[in-house]
């Protein structure tokens, strides 16, 4: 149900036939005009079968209805029993209309031919265009009636340019923040979901607020001046007083001030709008407001003459006064659906600091109200919370890396934070960083509180409970199959530990994936595979599809990127420093660190074969305890250790590094090194992993050996980067190696196409749809659907689950480890948590 439901009983979604144009006119006491205008329709280039035009007799009294039927029968006319105004009329028509698309037209006003093919073919070329305003112009067509929008920040909309030749810019299309009634097209579907124009408006705005509401819900309001009309001014309401129209003017700015703008912005401007309002009228009126102060010496006289020009402002205020309560809720169900901040549409409102009225007495209290509210500047920028559990310092792992990155590339616009549920050294960053301890919800709630927008990684929706019901705008950065990563990293684990631990990370990103407004996953091949994902979930549905129907705006691919700045050599960590690694050796490099889905015990046994015919061949395995406290040192670890000493490798031509390369260091094992190695197994993981020793690998230009079956396996093969081999081949991985480190022709061809493939895996590149996304952002339509259905949209969505922190998960764990492994696995346990915190 719409936010005007109420007001709008007549208003009700008719049978759509698609490809119709319905042109909707208002008649009021201008029979003749109406028909000239409907014959002008006859004259446009659209189908005769595609074109409904509907007139609206708004209660005349004068016969109009039957005249117009006369003239023009191919019309349908709508009689009204009351004059609804331009607001009232226009929805009555569409009410009694089948388009795909509703066209709005002045009586007043003519059609140039292509008005609505232009505006059709504009529609057409974007499904988030959910208006079109046309290019107006006067009868003759020489002056400006409409060719931009702007918004006064006390409320009231106008058109910038009127009565002017049309600017330069007037020919090149553009998104505005509202067209003009005399001359526009709204998709139905989309004037059906905004309820149409708000009836409490009766004239005047209506127009301005239908727009402003579109935008809102995140739809694009597109200016096409190739679709244009001409209006010719006929009547004006200042006949029956200007006051009158101030009236009109002074109040539905006022509502549309507060229906629209979000809080802390309405915080500021509307009492200073009320205050403008009152000094307007005081001023028009040409009144002294100190007649009252014992020190004028005024009359005492109890009354006074008041000139309705005063007044206009005086009852504007007060009818305001009496709406609020169907402006309140009307204001409710606007914010709650909401998809765009006033932020991302400030750029719309062109011009806010326009005063309305020229005049010293009011220019002198503008002024005053504009430094004292400081309501033309700029919205405040986007909040953003940026969430990672890894630790943030000089030793960062991939997830602390990609935060990291994420929090330079939007706080170059909106102001960031990023928060880390692990250690924190302090680093030279323009946003502040900050740590909470995982569960410690107390801590965690200003800053959910302070945020816009979230973007987390990992668990943290799992430790707070002011995440899992927050009402801000969530984005899950799931580049981390978590649930494939258990089924190999938890598989030496007691069998109901591994079920365990699977069936909780499955949980954790099934969660993750019911709440996001927006999510982010490493490549196409994850997509596809989250997609599935989502399906299953309910959220892949005609509110995330109707707009979007290759659902990027749901979830889209942000890799892992890179640094523009290429490696620096700044000194020597390997050759001629390792003991072992002499300066002329040949060094292959295994970048990042060693986790059970991989398999260096091939690598081991084939570089064991290479160096029956070469002595020159190191084997560095950069990182070997993760930096992060939590995260154990993996059994493969040992095994590859076990097996480099079995083979009489270590330390003449494998070589483990003990702990972590900072991450501003590892650009210096990077260009020491002359081919990068990845191996793994072929599993699940495999399939949709993203591995990122590969991407440093594309940033030092070095040319790589890898296993087949992941994403990067194929980009490898298929641009040259390097040679990919068979899972488990010793024999086939032995001989890559060679030709990569030998053939210095086939390295220098790899090392050219790199160059050229890693320019879209750049940072800026990568992180474009987030950077996008933050632009304007919004929330997922079917949650917003979701808030608005749950007690009238006032409960933040909830999920009966099954906690994973807290006295009950830490009772069931006890339970766990007790039934599979003891005492004294429960104690050891119990040690690492407190050691972790």
């Amino acid at each position: 149900m719409g936010p005007f439901a109420a007001l709008s009983e007549r208003f009700t979604m008719a049978a759509v036939r698609s490809g119709v144009v319905s042109i909707v006119l208002v008649n009021f006491r201008g029979a003749d005009m109406t028909i000239e205008a409907v014959e002008e329709l006859r004259k446009v280039d659209w189908p005769a079968d595609k074109l409904e035009v509907i007139v609206v007799e708004n209660a005349s009294g004068d016969g109009s209805a039957s005249r117009i039927r006369l003239a023009a029968p191919w019309v349908t006319v709508v009689e009204s029993a009351e004059n609804l105004g331009f607001a009232g009329g226009c929805n009555l028509g569409v009410s009694a209309s089948g388009g795909e698309f509703v066209g709005f037209l002045n009586s007043d006003a003519k059609p140039d031919p292509l008005w609505i093919r232009a505006a059709i073919d504009t529609f057409e070329q974007d499904r988030e265009i959910g208006a079109v305003a046309s290019k107006v112009l006067d009868w003759d067509g020489e002056y400006v009636d409409y060719v931009d929008s702007a918004m006064t920040w006390f409320g009231m909309g106008y058109k910038p340019f009127v009565g002017e030749r049309p600017p330069f810019h007037a020919d090149s299309p553009a998104d505005v923040l509202f067209g003009t009634g005399s001359a526009m097209f709204v998709r139905r579907a989309v004037f059906d979901e905004l309820s149409g124009f708000d009836e409490r408006y009766f004239m005047f705005f209506e127009d301005v607020d239908l727009g402003w509401r579109l935008n809102l819900l995140g739809y694009k309001y597109r200016y096409q001046p190739a679709s244009v009309a001409f209006h010719k001014h006929h009547g004006s309401v200042s006949k029956f007083g200007s006051f009158k129209e101030d009236y009109y003017l002074e109040r539905n700015a006022l509502f549309t001030l507060y229906k629209n703008l979000e809080q802390d912005r309405l915080d500021q401007a509307l009492p200073a709008a009320i205050s403008l309002s009152i000094r307007r009228g005081v001023s028009k009126a040409g009144v002294d407001s100190t007649e009252l102060d014992f020190r004028s010496g005024g009359s005492d006289d109890a009354h006074a003459t008041v000139s309705k020009e005063l007044l206009s402002s005086a009852y504007a205020i007060d009818r305001f006064v009496e709406e609020l309560p169907s402006l309140t809720a009307s204001r409710d169900q606007i914010q709650r659906s909401r998809r765009v901040s006033d932020r991302a549409l400030w750029p719309l409102f062109r011009r806010v600091d326009a005063p309305s009225h020229d005049d010293d007495t009011y220019t002198e209290g503008y002024e005053n109200l504009v430094q004292a509210f400081d309501v033309v500047e700029q919205p405040r920028s986007t909040k953003v919370l940026i969430i990672t559990g890894d630790p943030i310092g000089a030793k960062m792992a991939g997830p602390a890396i990609r935060a990291w990155h994420m929090a330079e590339a939007l706080s170059v616009t909106n102001d960031v934070r990023l928060l880390t549920l692990s250690t924190l050294q302090q680093l030279d960053a323009n946003f502040s960083v900050v740590s909470v301890r995982p569960g410690d919800n107390r801590s965690f709630a200003p800053h959910e509180a302070w945020a816009d927008v979230i973007v987390f990684q990992g668990h943290a929706m799992d430790v707070f409970e002011a995440l899992r019901t927050t009402e801000k705008i969530v984005v899950a950065d799931v580049y981390d199959p978590m649930h494939l990563e258990q089924l190999e990293q938890a598989r030496d684990r007691p069998a109901a530990t591994w079920d365990m631990q699977v069936a909780d990370a499955t949980r954790s990103l099934n969660d993750q994936l019911s709440r996001a407004d927006f999510l982010l996953c490493a490549s196409e091949r994850q997509r596809s595979f989250y997609l599935g994902q989502l399906a299953a979930l309910g959220r892949v549905n005609p509110a995330n599809y109707d707009n979007d129907p290759d659902l990027r705006h749901l979830i889209a691919v942000a890799p892992f990127g890179l640094d523009r700045a290429e490696p620096i050599h700044h000194r020597d960590v390997l050759k001629g420093i390792r003991p072992g690694i002499a300066p002329t050796d040949k060094v292959l490099l295994w970048s990042g660190g060693l986790y059970n889905w991989f398999d260096p015990m091939t690598l081991i046994r084939a570089v064991a074969e290479l160096t029956r015919h070469h002595d020159d061949v190191r084997l560095f395995f950069q990182g070997t305890k993760h930096p992060h406290p939590g995260v154990p040192e993996m059994a493969i670890v040992s095994e590859s250790r076990s097996l480099a000493r079995e083979l009489g490798l270590v330390d003449n031509t494998v070589f483990f590094n003990d702990s972590w390369v900072d991450y501003a260091d590892r650009q210096n094992f990077l260009s020491e090194a002359d081919v990068g190695v990845s191996t793994h197994f072929m599993h699940i993981e495999t399939t949709f992993s993203f591995r990122t020793r590969i991407l440093d690998y594309l940033w030092a230009s070095l040319p790589m050996v890898v296993t087949e079956g992941d994403s990067f396996a194929d980009l490898i093969a298929d641009e040259g980067l390097g040679l990919v081999v068979p899972a488990r081949d010793a024999d086939a991985l032995a001989a890559a190696l060679e030709r990569a480190l030998y053939d210095e022709e086939f390295a220098a061809r790899c090392r050219e196409n790199i160059r050229r493939v890693r320019e879209r895996f750049f940072w800026d590149e990568a992180l474009e749809p987030l950077v996008a996304f933050m632009r304007a952002p919004r929330r997922a339509p079917d949650l917003v659907e979701r808030r608005i259905a749950i007690s009238g949209g006032s409960a933040p969505i909830r999920r009966k689950r099954r906690k994973p922190y807290g006295f009950a998960y830490n009772a069931r764990l006890v339970r766990h480890h007790l039934a599979n492994g003891g005492v004294k696995v429960v104690l050891q346990k119990a040690r690492n948590r407190l050691r972790r915190r």
